[in-house]
């Protein structure tokens, strides 16, 4: 009857009991990451999320850079432009639903590939230009990272990255990749700026452990320090990369985040002074409206690259991580209007800054020093002093457990970062209200408070 197998009762039972096949690797391996610190951070804040109402002694979340400080302005803009959004009325309405329901090119709309390259030349201070058609599209930098590094590497290659970065590409650029990343060890002498010895005892380090470094990725302004990267640095990383014929990808989703002096220098002002193609074609950048703009749940990245082999092939790897058609519509009418992006590039970066300075003159109320910063939405926070004898990652990690626990705060151990000096922490401050952020830095005061005292009763004892 149609082959269809019967089987009984004890049989059935007996192939529920049987294993069942097992994942790939690379689903198994270990490399997502969340058993870190950062992530459990993360965790720890969405069991007990702070609410100034409902819950008060909730955990706040200090560890997402999340840009909220200008959000009434996106907001204005769409009450002031509503087809910018919507579908209009009928007639017309309906055609732009068709428009954008059916399928699109994934190269990117042609409005949209032009309008992002105006907001980063803008972002810029014009000191750089961009083509639109160089632009590929992505869902976002994590897939703009992660897609580079598929064109650029081999599994069992690596990448070379200073320290202290982000901790995320620790999952973004290694688990599906099979590529290795080398830490460049920098430290806080000369405010961790890489430097060409750093870089070069790296790419040693890597050689001597028959590992192939293919590339450099430098984060400019750097998370999660919140520096820029000073010409002098940048143009030694470009001749390392052009000396040992290897690329750079620099990731510079901050860069109209830059709210005080020195001003950012963007790679792509090099590539064009400079005027090589030999090393112009090592140059790629990643960009996002995540940070700049505040707008992490529309997923839109930029691979910009100066290479036509690898703007062709990302393009191509591009298919796998597209942006919507609304998206880029909404968001080709917005930054094509001058106006308002000009408005809110200006008003964005005053509202940083009085954000930043607000958190570390707090911070210096409670005895913690920072990083001297010029961007992005988090400060570098120095608490190595609290650390006594105990510099050490496990230290540093005990203290950071505490302040979850205790102070109901989470921020971003250094360890996490990779950074090689015990005790250092980045706190953001942009996905807050200012109220919110005055009670996390009141909690950071009380917590630094008591362990003082409990570390002078400590050494009276002894």
């Amino acid at each position: 009857m149609g082959g269809k197998l019967l089987l009984g009762a004890s049989q059935s039972r007996h192939a529920h009991a049987v294993a069942s096949p097992p994942l790939s690797k690379v689903a198994t391996s270990g490399l997502h990451g969340e058993d870190s610190p950062y992530f459990a951070g993360w965790k720890a804040y969405d069991e007990n999320p702070y609410d100034a109402v409902s819950n008060p002694g909730g955990v706040i979340q200090m560890g997402l850079a999340e840009n909220q400080v200008s959000f009434d302005l996106l907001e204005g803009y769409l009450r002031d432009h509503p087809e910018a959004a919507g579908w209009g009325g009928s007639g017309s309405g309906v055609a732009s639903f068709r428009d954008n329901a059916l399928f699109q090119d994934y190269h990117g709309l042609k409005a949209f590939r032009k309008a992002m390259a105006n907001f980063m030349e803008k972002v810029r201070g014009g000191k750089a230009r961009f083509d639109p058609d160089r632009i590929v599209l992505t869902a976002g930098a994590t897939a703009a990272n992660e897609l580079l590094t598929f064109v650029l590497a081999n599994p069992g290659d690596a990448l070379l990255i200073p320290t202290p970065y982000y901790p995320g590409f620790d999952r973004d650029l290694r688990w599906r990749t099979g590529v290795n990343i080398v830490p460049v060890h920098c430290d806080s002498a000369n405010g961790f700026q890489v430097t060409a010895a750093a870089l070069q005892a790296a790419y040693e380090e890597a050689e001597a452990a028959g590992t192939r470094v293919r590339a450099v990725l430098l984060t400019n302004p750097s998370n999660p320090l919140g520096t820029t990267v000073t010409r002098p640095a940048l143009e030694d990383v470009l001749d390392f990369v052009a000396r040992n014929n290897i690329h750079l990808i620099s990731d510079e989703i901050y860069s109209g985040s830059v709210f005080a002096a020195p001003d950012l220098v963007s790679v792509a002002e090099l590539v064009e002074s400079r005027g090589d193609p030999g090393v112009a074609e090592r140059v790629h950048i990643v960009y996002s409206l995540s940070k700049d703009l505040g707008l992490p749940g529309f997923r839109v990245g930029v691979v910009y690259s100066y290479n036509d082999a690898v703007v062709t092939a990302a393009r191509r790897m591009s298919s796998f991580t597209l942006v919507s058609s609304q998206t880029q519509k909404t968001l080709a009418a917005m930054l094509s209007d001058a106006g308002f992006a000009d408005a809110y590039v200006r008003t964005n970066r005053q509202r940083l800054r009085a954000r930043h300075d607000h958190v570390v003159a707090g911070l210096a109320r409670a005895g913690v020093p920072c990083l001297r910063g010029n961007a992005g939405l988090f400060v570098w926070m120095d608490m190595r002093r609290l650390l006594g004898e105990a510099t050490t990652v496990a230290g540093e990690l005990r203290l950071w457990d505490r302040m979850l626990r205790e102070a109901k705060l989470n921020i971003s151990p250094g360890s996490s970062c990779h950074c090689s000096e015990p005790g250092w922490f980045r706190v953001c401050f942009a996905n807050m209200s200012l109220d919110t952020l005055d009670v996390a830095l009141a909690r950071m005061s009380r917590f630094v408070d008591t362990w003082n005292k409990e570390t002078t009763a400590s050494t009276q004892q002894h």
